[in-house]
């Protein structure tokens, strides 16, 4: 008798016991809550006062509205180059933002990569346009790139994506940082620098209007420098992560358009993620645009989501992007 009371005192501690690991997430995946229950996708996003992170939060909800057994929830994180760093530690569960140009440079294992290549990101497709713009003060005079020699420039942080671009777009005019006087300042501190005449002119990569040019436009006068169609062409063909951008008359009390390139803000994901979730999550995504509570959404379109992406396209967003009569560069 004594016996059986102390096999069934064992028995409760052990199913005790695995109630509470199973409360911590024992004996389960990072994927699954539970035996059947959802798989959980991190959208990693940006800052929570960019762009990024609210757009992710929509992008969630409309993927857990429409694609079953997945729950996403959208995660502020240091933006691009920090989600690509994070897709290279295998985790199969993450969907990332980034920008064309650095999931180039991440694939590439170059620039701000540095010789380590990150080979298992895959593309879903891009977004909206995140517009290079070389802004520069009426009073330096400045009205072509050639104009730029000499003067004082912003170019971004050494290694960012603005400077990156900078050196792309100084190359096809056959001209390097050497010959500028290089400044390497964020978008708040190139504005500022251009208003008190520290600066001449900076390069800001970001979606237009940006909320800083606006300000300077409003204090100062500015002129916005265009590329001629010729480079344009020159540059897409030599990185194909560029993509032609019109900024139009009006924007910047601008009294005609100016064409620049942009790189695109993407989504890409591991190598490793299931197909079919993938082909569902992107089916979801540009099938219900109209969804999404976010002003970029008039930019997120199936036909404009292979724009600008070098980067091999994951098997399950080229089967939907096939399947909606999308050409997918090869």
């Amino acid at each position: 008798m004594r016996k059986k009371k102390k096999s069934f005192i064992m028995l409760s501690m052990i199913a005790a016991l695995t109630v509470i690991l199973a409360a911590c997430g024992g004996g389960t995946s990072d994927s699954t809550s539970s035996e059947g229950g959802p798989q959980f996708i991190d959208l990693l996003t940006g800052g929570t006062e960019g762009t990024y992170y609210p757009l992710g939060g929509s992008l969630a909800e409309i993927i857990n509205s429409n694609v079953d057994d997945v729950e996403a929830r959208a995660t502020s994180t240091g933006a691009s180059v920090e989600n690509m760093n994070t897709m290279s530690e295998g985790n199969d569960d993450v969907i990332a933002f980034t920008q064309t140009d650095i999931a180039a440079y991440a694939s590439e294992g170059t620039l701000m990569f540095d010789g380590e290549a990150i080979d298992n990101i895959q593309a879903i497709g891009s977004l909206y346009p995140e517009t290079i713009q070389i802004v520069a003060t009426e009073d330096s005079g400045i009205q072509t790139i050639e104009d730029l020699k000499g003067k004082t420039v912003s170019i971004g942080a050494p290694g960012s994506g603005t400077n990156a671009s900078a050196e792309d777009i100084l190359g096809i005019y056959d001209m390097t940082v050497d010959d500028i006087e290089v400044q390497n300042l964020d978008f708040g501190e190139s504005t500022t620098g251009m208003q008190d005449g520290t600066i001449d002119a900076a390069f800001i990569t970001a979606g237009t209007p940006t909320g800083a040019v606006e300000s300077l436009s409003a204090t100062t006068s500015i002129t916005i420098v265009g590329l001629e169609e010729d480079k344009v062409n020159q540059l897409i063909e030599e990185k194909p992560y560029y993509a032609p951008y019109t900024i139009e008359e009006g924007t910047y009390s601008l009294e005609e358009p100016v064409e620049t390139v942009s790189v695109n803000a993407m989504l890409a994901t591991t190598e490793g993620m299931d197909e079919d979730l993938v082909y569902n999550i992107t089916k979801a995504i540009y099938e219900h645009t109209d969804e999404i509570g976010h002003q970029k959404a008039e930019f997120i379109k199936p036909e404009s989501a292979v724009e600008g992406v070098s980067i091999d396209f994951h098997p399950g967003a080229l089967r939907y992007f096939e399947e909606a009569g999308v050409e997918v560069p090869q």
